[in-house]
């Protein structure tokens, strides 16, 4: 198998080989019967269960129509199509397809006039979309697990512009969880790509009179290199009518032409495609900021943190006390942060450092080894004993909670900024301001201290563009485990 540079991780370099030439590499064949199999399992055994207390001699019966219906819902809207399976977001469609279960079955009760009790139907069903979304996770853990090492990959062939070549070639070079690797690239015209795979052919960057002047090329270049699928990024020279009759050429020979926009950071959910006038548009939908949605996370937020603080007060006086005896000065460190809009708040924290460390500063100012904004040493002299510890699995973040109760933070959002950083920010870091800071988010999740500046940007940004209550709900569920692993705390 042959081999192209990839990258496993933002800013690194690794090798991923290219699926065998003249034999595409499909998914495993048991994706679909396990996602199945989970699904049925996640329906049938909690309703029998529930059932078999109230109605045992009706539980089986129960059980088959629950199932039976859960599994055509799914099998209705797609969810185990080969190219469906993890690759999307499982927890979204998951909540979509019970609801619907749930009104399908609503429909069944009436018309048949049964007469089982209503909640007890209702937490019956309540297992069916976590057990599918946690089953179709792990299909897609697995799948990009196959995917860094070259397998269940499709091969690609690139067309446009130098520029616009090598930067999608190294977009998707940077990421190892999709499902294309770049064989070779069309550039237009006669400019010479940086794009690090092997140039397969060339267009010219007028319009050709006739079609095979374009679809001959592409099409030798396709055959040559085995290329599963065709990816254009239109631009001045590749539009309309010429990328139009391309099209024309390739699915005549039965290869996948994928149009690429220029898009970048944008959740599909965003995106709609519809016509006017023989036109294709794309439809990019604003990202969410008002409505019943953000007042629900407002609301869960709060409640969620309220909760929270309860639970977890046998571990804040713990944590105080060590705090306490560990070295002088204050428990809680409090610290001007800046909130949404830009609106300081102060935040609190378990303090990690000794009583002098702003002071302290001044002298490591030569040492920071980050190469943005923020300020971190891995080895920092000013954190106390207790102080690493608590960093070490962010307890030090707990107060923060306090914060959320109040209104300054949410519990998933960008990291809180200093006023510091926030003055030397440009147009688009400003961007990061626009939700609340959160207890945990992207960052967290994907390095925390280990991440280059850019990439905290990069992340913060996809997630202000992008949120919705799905993501926070995914982004918590991931918080544990970083939590528990302590990558890049510091």
């Amino acid at each position: 198998m042959s081999q192209v540079p990839v990258a496993r991780h933002p800013g690194t370099q690794v090798i991923r080989e290219q699926p065998p030439a003249g034999r595409r590499s499909r998914k495993p064949f048991w994706y679909a019967p396990a996602a199945a199999l989970s699904d049925a399992a996640g329906a049938a055994v909690p309703v029998y269960l529930a059932f078999a207390l109230v109605a045992g001699a009706h539980a089986v019966v129960y059980t088959t129509v629950a199932t039976a219906a859960w599994l055509l819902v799914r099998t209705s809207r797609n969810r185990y199509a080969e190219h469906r399976l993890g690759e999307h977001s499982a927890l979204r469609p998951a909540l979509q397809d019970w609801l619907v279960l749930v009104g399908l079955l609503a429909v069944v009760r009436a018309a048949t006039g049964e007469e089982s009790p209503f909640l007890l139907a209702l937490a019956a069903l309540a297992p069916c979309a976590p057990t599918s979304a946690v089953a179709h996770a792990l299909i897609h853990r697995h799948l990009v697990a196959r995917r860094r090492d070259g397998r269940v990959v499709r091969r690609a062939l690139v067309i446009g512009d130098a520029h616009a070549v090598d930067g999608l070639v190294g977009h998707l070079a940077r990421r190892t969880d999709h499902e294309f690797v770049v064989v070779g690239v069309c550039p237009i015209g006669n400019e010479d790509p940086q794009a690090l795979a092997p140039v397969a052919a060339r267009l010219d960057r007028q319009a050709p009179q006739r079609m095979s002047a374009d679809s001959a090329p592409v099409l030798a270049a396709a055959r040559r290199l085995h290329a599963d699928v065709v990816l254009v990024v239109p631009g001045a020279h590749m539009a309309g009518t010429r990328l139009r009759r391309l099209s024309w050429a390739l699915h005549g020979e039965g290869c996948r032409l994928v149009v690429v926009p220029g898009l970048t950071e944008v959740a599909g959910r965003r995106v709609g495609v519809f016509s006017v006038a023989g036109l294709t548009m794309l439809n990019v939908a604003p990202p969410l900021r008002r409505g019943l949605a953000v007042l629900l996370k407002s609301v869960t937020d709060r409640l969620g943190a309220a909760l929270l603080i309860v639970l977890l007060a046998p571990l804040f006086a713990v944590v105080a006390l060590a705090v306490r005896l560990d070295s002088p000065g204050p428990v809680v460190h409090r610290q001007t942060r800046i909130g949404r809009d830009g609106v300081p708040f102060t935040m609190a924290k378990f303090r990690t450092m000794v009583a002098d460390a702003h002071r302290l500063r001044q002298q490591l100012a030569g040492t920071n080894e980050q190469d943005g904004r923020m300020f971190k040493i891995r080895r920092d002299p000013r954190i106390t004993r207790v102080g690493r510890v608590l960093r070490r699995y962010s307890l030090d973040e707990l107060p923060q909670l306090f914060n959320v109760v109040l209104g300054h933070m949410s519990l998933v959002g960008p990291r809180p900024p200093l006023p510091d950083e926030v003055a030397a920010y440009n147009e688009v870091e400003l961007r990061r301001l626009s939700v609340k800071p959160g207890l945990t988010g992207l960052w967290q999740v994907s390095g925390r201290s280990d991440l280059s500046w850019d990439e905290t940007i990069a992340l913060d940004l996809r997630y202000v563009d992008n949120w919705s209550p799905t993501v926070d709900v995914g982004v918590l569920c991931r918080t544990l485990r970083a939590v528990v692993a302590g990558d890049g705390a510091y």
